[in-house]
């Protein structure tokens, strides 16, 4: 199998099996990564050893950081198993690059609060869901009209981190400015519909088992891009959502207007959420379930805010 081909069925495969587009995109560029590093060689001759050696390669000579490591496992680990069918056990002895343990950096409630006031519009209303509801960035970009629940209050999270679904809160403050925005994509999907547009990107398998879904309005973005673009897979012209820089860039901005001394981006805004949860004394296993985290270890990094100033320890110097 030469190299295009390979690419070719890698795709295929990560299609059929609904993974989203930036992992395909991932995937792709560290298969490729991996063929180039042993170009002209075909793929069939590259075994264990190659892969130990395109590891090192990375590690050391690369100084690549854990995750993108591990980002490169998966990939390879995908290709043998997927695409080419190869016994992977001796790939399973492979060790993964093991993550620095940091403490997240989180907002205080007054942080926040100027931080927001230094936003408007579509920014403010973003951002305000991910401190909110404790969304991830795509999360909130990646939301439907269906998904938010006015009724009970709730935001369903589809195909979120791990592929997994998950229910979080609504915060009451943001339902009229919420519905307000609806109101505005209608609008723009009502015009799209006119010019002979209004289709949205579907998820594979709902795009093949429901073909017309994707003019409907539920399917619509909360969050729409200004201008129509070409679906990267399929060249279909249609509206997707806003870009992940739309808000990272007004967050940036917004953080030093507000002379916040902290390198905050909107992920510091999901780690406030839960941060400042457990501060209220809200049942850690509760949080666990708004964020989606699969285990429990990964919520436990946010409880380093209970031990206030070095595990509660008193300074000699603030008792003297």
């Amino acid at each position: 199998m030469n190299s295009p081909d390979s690419i070719k069925k890698l795709r295929q495969a990560l299609r059929l099996r609904n993974y989203s587009y930036r992992t395909e995109q991932s995937y792709v560029y560290w298969t490729e990564k991996f063929l180039k590093y042993y170009h002209p060689r075909p793929l069939k001759d590259l075994g264990s050893k190659e892969v130990s050696q395109f590891f090192n390669h990375l590690s050391t000579q690369q100084n690549l950081a854990a995750s993108s490591q591990n980002q490169a496992l998966s990939a390879l680990l995908f290709l043998y198993r997927q695409v080419l069918g190869v016994d992977i056990s001796w790939m399973q002895n492979l060790v993964w690059a093991k993550k620095p343990k940091r403490v997240p950096t989180v907002l205080t409630p007054d942080e926040v609060r100027q931080l927001l006031k230094n936003l408007s519009g579509i920014h403010w209303l973003m951002a305000s869901l991910l401190y909110g509801s404790g969304l991830r960035l795509m999360e909130c970009l990646q939301l439907r009209v269906k998904d938010i629940d006015f009724g009970y209050k709730q935001i369903i999270v589809r195909n979120g981190k791990g592929q997994r679904d998950r229910i979080t809160l609504l915060p009451e403050k943001l339902i009229d400015l919420l519905k307000k925005q609806i109101v505005e994509v209608k609008k723009l999907h009502q015009l799209d519909l006119q010019e002979g547009f209004g289709r949205v990107f579907m998820p594979y398998a709902l795009e093949r088992k429901y073909p017309n879904a994707n003019q409907e309005f539920i399917w619509q973005f909360v969050f729409p891009s200004i201008n129509r673009s070409p679906n990267p897979r399929t060249g279909e012209i249609f509206r997707h959502h806003l870009h992940p820089s739309t808000l990272q860039e007004a967050m940036k901005e917004a953080v030093r207007k507000a002379g916040i001394p902290k390198r905050a981006t909107p992920h510091t805004l999901r780690h406030s959420f839960a941060t400042h949860l457990l501060e209220n004394g809200y049942d850690i296993r509760t949080v666990q379930e708004l964020l989606g985290h699969k285990n429990i270890q990964t919520t436990m990094i946010y409880t380093h805010v209970l031990n206030k100033g070095g595990y509660g320890v008193k300074s000699p110097l603030d008792v003297t």
